[in-house]
């Protein structure tokens, strides 16, 4: 079985050309389906009957996973077994009839205007990560940019004179607007801090205390620290400064296509999901405003 998981990462990496963070996901999902194969005793998969597969899926509910945890294991091990299948390696998928759970749609936790600048203004120091640190939430909370489109950034996707980025994805390239005062701490770190940290020739903007590009995982401890050190009392991940922007703009008169594009959104329904936080926050002050809407 393992032999056939490698098979299959191959197969997405070379020919679908799956980012690595989809890759992993999908090595993740899968190797935990095998082990649970294992600990039933079964050594080959391509025998797994839609009975024992349905088990797996039961299992993992009992477990405590999230219907969106589920729902991924069974999108990851269906292409798995279409593959096999695929390769004549497997003559049923039993996974063809199992549907993916509906999950609890929740809203992206957005942080205010306030919170947002007391978490930007926490770097605050002359040191090189502080500097590199304060040009990255500028940087994230001016564009909406994802957290891996943030750490992939090159030196030549900037323009701090007039003041936009070159943001890629999947090959497909969109060009954001940076406003004065993150340009301006994109510039300081750029010319102050980044050249000391790098000893060597790289084309990666932002790197690590090594001169390294810096990572995802990376970039996550360093948020959550500035977190713990604003006090703000909120979850919040990498993603939700990219959330914040969008609100705030759709909140400040910014159209929904305009916001589509910068967000890099491919389909104008995930954009949608901020009109929803936009009417949830006029309900709330309109109940709290109203004064027949009280008590």
């Amino acid at each position: 079985m393992k032999n056939m998981l490698e098979s299959f990462m191959t197969y997405l990496a070379d020919d679908k050309k799956v980012s690595e963070n989809t890759l992993q996901s999908y090595k993740r999902d899968i190797s935990q389906y095998i082990q649970y194969l294992n600990s039933l005793g079964v050594t080959d998969c391509t025998c797994v009957s839609p009975t024992t597969y349905i088990n797996y899926m039961t299992h993992l509910q009992k477990s405590g996973k999230a219907p969106t945890t589920v729902s991924r294991s069974i999108a990851s091990t269906r292409a798995f077994y279409n593959y096999l299948c695929s390769c004549n390696l497997c003559s049923k998928n039993p996974a063809d009839k199992v549907h993916a759970l509906k999950a609890e749609k929740k809203l992206p936790q957005i942080l205010t205007a306030d919170e947002v600048k007391l978490l930007i203004e926490q770097p605050s120091g002359n040191d090189l990560k502080s500097i590199r640190d304060k040009a990255m939430l500028e940087l994230l909370y001016a564009t909406g940019m994802r957290v891996t489109e943030l750490v992939s950034l090159n030196t030549d996707n900037i323009n701090t004179d007039v003041g936009y980025i070159i943001c890629s994805k999947r090959q497909k390239e969109r060009i954001i607007p940076v406003y004065p005062r993150a340009a301006e701490a994109l510039k300081v770190y750029v010319d102050e801090a980044r050249k000391v940290m790098v000893d060597h020739e790289t084309e990666a903007l932002f790197v690590n205390t090594n001169g390294t590009r810096l990572t995802r995982q990376g970039f996550w401890k360093i948020i959550k620290h500035y977190t713990e050190t604003a006090k703000i009392n909120k979850d919040i991940t990498p993603h939700t400064l990219r959330h914040s922007f969008a609100a705030h703009l759709l909140e400040n008169g910014a159209d929904i296509k305009s916001l589509q594009e910068m967000l890099g959104h491919s389909d104008i329904s995930s954009t949608h999901i901020y009109t929803n936080i936009l009417k949830n926050k006029i309900n709330e002050v309109y109940k709290h405003a109203h004064p027949l809407a009280r008590g």
